[in-house]
């Protein structure tokens, strides 16, 4: 059964799983807020009505000394070394389940990258006032079983959030759920505030 991870919990992936880890997923989804509208338009069909919002999900992958070593998002689907791969843009969020993943082969992580760093963006500007229903959540790929769940406190003048840290830790893999608002349209503008949090 998953975890509802809180702000700044961490877990160990592998305990959580009750195995080892090879392959997760890092799911992100997210709902535009339904506008209310008028009595007489309710009444009318003209019902609640949402816009488009377009949330990006990245990956940071950083080394021991917090420098940069490479970085998935909606602009490189996949990382250098192959390793972990962004399955394409959603810019609306419509639908159930994950808008966006990252698959990551934990594997396959270059020996150098001590920890990756998960955020979401909103690349149209839009404040995170007009989302709700988000959620960053890490399944393990070989069974689709969720492991750990961080709903995200969507609600703020924010445009960005620092989600979540996969990082090593005496040989195994844990995360952290950071949940840090943040502002930037792109993972270039976010990448000082998330320096902060390594």
């Amino acid at each position: 059964m998953a975890i509802n991870l809180q702000k700044g919990q961490k877990i160990s992936l592998s305990k959580e799983s009750g195995g080892t880890l090879s392959k997760v997923v890092m799911g992100l989804g997210w709902d535009a807020k339904k506008n209310s509208v008028g009595l007489l338009k309710g009444m009318f069909g003209g019902g609640a009505k949402s816009s488009a919002i377009d949330l990006d999900a990245s990956c940071v992958l950083f080394n021991e000394q917090n420098t940069v070593v490479d970085t998935v998002y909606f602009g490189q689907l996949k990382s250098r070394d192959g390793s972990i791969v962004h399955t394409g843009d959603n810019r609306t969020g419509d639908g159930d389940g994950d808008d966006e993943q990252i698959i990551v082969d934990l594997d396959k992580i270059p020996a150098i990258v001590k920890s990756l760093v998960f955020t979401v963006s909103s690349y149209t500007g839009q404040t995170f006032d007009t989302v709700e229903n988000a959620y960053c959540r890490i399944v393990d790929n070989s069974n689709n079983n969720e492991i750990a769940r961080y709903t995200l406190s969507a609600q703020g003048s924010h445009t960005g959030q620092i989600m979540a840290k996969l990082y090593r830790h005496n040989g195994e893999w844990k995360m952290h759920a950071i949940g840090e608002n943040g502002t930037g349209r792109t993972i270039a503008d976010m990448l000082p505030q998330i320096v902060v949090h390594l």
